[in-house]
């Protein structure tokens, strides 16, 4: 028999039949994990009470959990206590549009028909707008004491000790950079916690990459209600990096710093300090877009980008 896993969902089966004899999960001990496996998962991995947390998270990644995202949020505010504070992302892309270059020929001046459409009949950011950054972070969210912030793209939500003062300023222009939740964060003395998923998901790669002397940019457009009125906004923010350089980054800082991985039901999470990783973040960074630099300038200079 295959070595087992523990699953995403509980096995199911007709009531009052039999599973079946093919199932791998007959006749086995395999139980969802609860939120006293979780929390005790939590202190292993170093999470104590009273620290500030941004999680980026898989829920699938940690297997069957009894009572799904809600069990992860109840177990992870346990083991930060009263005076701790959880903060995730609640991005809302689909609100806006996005651009890798300044000049979009598509999106600059009066719209065509197809952008007007969509313009026209898309969302517009509130509140209660659920995420898309999964089942974890739309679970803060719905806590009625969590608190918000009102970007209409790339909105984070706090829940804790600090909530207020990480939630209190975000501007829209490079809304992940120094004025905005990362920046307070950072100066929180904060850890990013990953839990199953890799550093193509942290967020704070780009805070990082807007001290760096030339970071990526892209442009943003999208709707905010002014008196009443929906009006297109136009701004500048960090570019994406579809994974080119911060899984590297995050690999070689945890190579470098001796981070220790814990599993916990199946998915591997790690616990980074921020104040030490945006250093090193920064200087990698600038070291990996000079060698990009580099091996462009010697494509163009052979001819081969004629």
């Amino acid at each position: 028999m295959p070595e087992l896993t523990r699953p995403t969902s509980p096995p199911l089966h007709p009531a009052g039949t039999a599973a079946p004899t093919n199932d791998p999960w007959a006749n086995t001990s395999i139980s969802p994990l609860t939120a006293t496996e979780l929390t005790e998962g939590w202190h292993e991995l170093g999470i104590q009470a009273g620290m500030t947390l941004i999680m980026h998270s898989s829920l699938s990644s940690l297997g069957w959990v009894e009572g799904g995202a809600t069990t992860v949020v109840d177990s992870l505010r346990t083991a930060l206590g009263p005076s701790g504070t959880l903060t995730v992302p609640t991005y809302t892309l689909r609100v806006g549009e996005q651009s890798p270059t300044y000049r979009a020929p598509h999106l600059v001046g009066f719209p065509n028909p197809v952008t007007h459409e969509r313009r026209t009949t898309g969302p517009v950011f509130h509140p209660n707008l659920p995420s898309e950054t999964g089942a974890i972070p739309e679970a803060v969210r719905a806590l009625p004491e969590s608190i918000r912030t009102s970007h209409p793209c790339t909105s984070f939500t706090a829940i804790g000790a600090h909530a207020d003062a990480i939630t209190s300023r975000q501007t829209l222009g490079f809304a992940v950079g120094r004025d905005s939740p990362l920046g307070c964060l950072h100066d929180l003395h904060a850890h990013i916690l990953l839990v199953g998923v890799g550093h193509n998901r942290n967020s704070f790669l780009h805070y990082a990459e807007y001290f760096t002397p030339h970071p990526r940019f892209r442009l943003w457009r999208f709707p905010i209600e002014i008196s009443s009125e929906c009006v297109w906004t136009e701004v500048i923010d960090m570019g994406a990096d579809n994974n080119t350089h911060f899984p590297t980054v995050g690999r070689d800082f945890e190579q470098n710093t001796g981070i220790q991985e814990v599993t916990i039901g199946n998915a591997r999470c790690r616990l980074i300090p921020v104040q030490e990783f945006i250093p090193f973040a920064i200087t990698r960074l600038a070291e990996l877009a000079t060698e990009d630099e580099k091996i462009w300038r010697e494509f163009r200079e052979t001819g081969n980008g004629a």
